[in-house]
């Protein structure tokens, strides 16, 4: 961009919320101004991306008068397995003119879409050994009408689109922003679990190394509570939050022996998925909206059990089975693992980390992405960012763009 953003609006389109994080510069740090979501219309964000844009954009001004947020410039993530496909390559150093080149071979080569027309673009990453041969990039390819279809939910939405983005990039720079110094010359496999797919990705010192992405997500789980007890997606979803994997065993049965779907494709990583998370819970009503009568109490919610915990048991090891598919890959390319994060809607599976600790064998925490970011925002309180940081990541992510952008 010709001008120096100093404020803007990080946008996070899932399939089940959508979140916005708004955020001001303040020299080289950054205060978190906004904070919101609103759920996403059934239906209108599938695979494929923005299916129904009026809806998406009606839920982004949801959003954003959920949050408060007045900033007109917006970077926003492109979202959907059949919407982008991101891959880091390893190509020996050469000129910027005989890079173009390369990267437009490249990218001819790895269009897996239908549609001709596709909008791409690449980007060496930083941080490179003087003294080495190669070099790392990252390149995106979307379709045309994607990004078309994006650009027209911002604008319907009352907003001026500053950029368009994708989730591993945006995740980089909250990596590198809230832990660069904690996590320094650690390699990190930061898993964003969203409702229907997972993004897998590999960072060090905030350098994207590996992004990948998997059809396992929050929605899998619900569906294996829902079946075990017998009761509908409401109702497995609500006993998913009471449900706690912190002691539960994870044996060699279940994770070591399933087979997972999606095993990575001849060259490298699959696409990212879009960040993707559950929806808010405890909302304010609408602006001028009247008191109902007060209902009469409702019947206690039942309580999960080590029965339940052992009803996400085949989709668990599915989930287990390909992170360790893609730290298997990372390090068959050289590469090691020394630290597990996750983040997402489906971060909030109480133990989650401690699961993934205990199955993994690596130190796990739950990922942060307002750690280190000082918080102003109008309309969060302390509960509500506390229930829902983890759900922001990709958002906040997309907001660091006026530091690194």
């Amino acid at each position: 961009m010709a001008k120096k953003l100093n404020s803007v609006v990080g946008i996070d389109i899932g399939s089940r919320s959508i979140k916005v994080a708004e955020l001001k510069s303040q020299g080289r740090d950054v205060v978190v101004t906004a904070l919101g979501m609103a759920d996403t219309p059934e239906g209108a964000v599938d695979h494929t991306g923005i299916y129904n844009g009026d809806a998406v954009a009606n839920a982004v001004k949801a959003a954003l008068q959920h949050a408060g947020s007045g900033v007109s410039a917006a970077v926003v993530s492109i979202a959907g397995q059949a919407s982008v496909l991101v891959r880091t390559l390893e190509v020996p150093k050469m000129s910027p003119t005989e890079l173009r080149e390369h990267m437009q071979w490249e990218i001819n080569r790895n269009i897996p879409f239908a549609e001709s027309t596709v909008v791409s673009d690449f980007k060496v990453l930083g941080d490179e050994d003087p003294n080495a041969q190669n070099m790392d990039v990252v390149m995106a390819i979307s379709p045309q009408s994607a990004v078309d279809a994006l650009m027209s939910c911002i604008r319907k939405a009352g907003r001026q689109l500053a950029a368009i983005d994708v989730e591993p990039l945006g995740l980089a720079r909250s990596v590198h922003t809230s832990y660069g110094e904690d996590w320094k010359d650690e390699t990190v496999c930061l898993v964003d679990v969203g409702h229907k797919t997972t993004s897998i990705n590999i960072y060090k010192n905030g350098k994207l190394l590996m992004p990948r992405q998997v059809p396992v997500g929050g929605e899998m789980f619900v569906k294996a509570l829902a079946d075990a007890r017998g009761v509908g997606a409401e109702d497995a979803e609500s006993l998913l939050r009471r449900v706690d994997l912190s002691g539960v065993q994870t044996g060699a049965g279940g994770t070591q022996e399933f087979q997972p779907y999606n095993p990575f494709a001849e060259g490298g990583e699959a696409p990212p998925a879009e960040a993707q998370a559950v929806p808010a819970e405890g909302d304010a009503p609408a602006e001028g909206a009247e008191a109902a009568e007060s209902p009469a109490p409702a019947a206690p919610e039942p309580a999960a059990s080590s029965d339940d915990a052992k009803a996400l048991s085949d989709v668990m090891g599915e989930f287990i089975a390909e992170i360790r598919r893609s730290i298997d890959y990372f390090k068959s390319k050289g590469g090691d693992v020394s630290r597990l994060a996750v983040c997402g809607g489906g971060a909030r599976l109480k133990g989650l980390e401690k699961y993934l600790n205990q199955a993994l064998g690596l130190p796990c925490d739950l990922y942060d992405p307002l750690h280190r970011l000082q918080i102003n925002a109008k309309k969060a309180d302390a509960d509500y960012v506390d229930a829902h940081r983890q759900e922001f990541a990709v958002a906040v992510g997309n907001g660091l763009y006026i530091l690194y952008d």
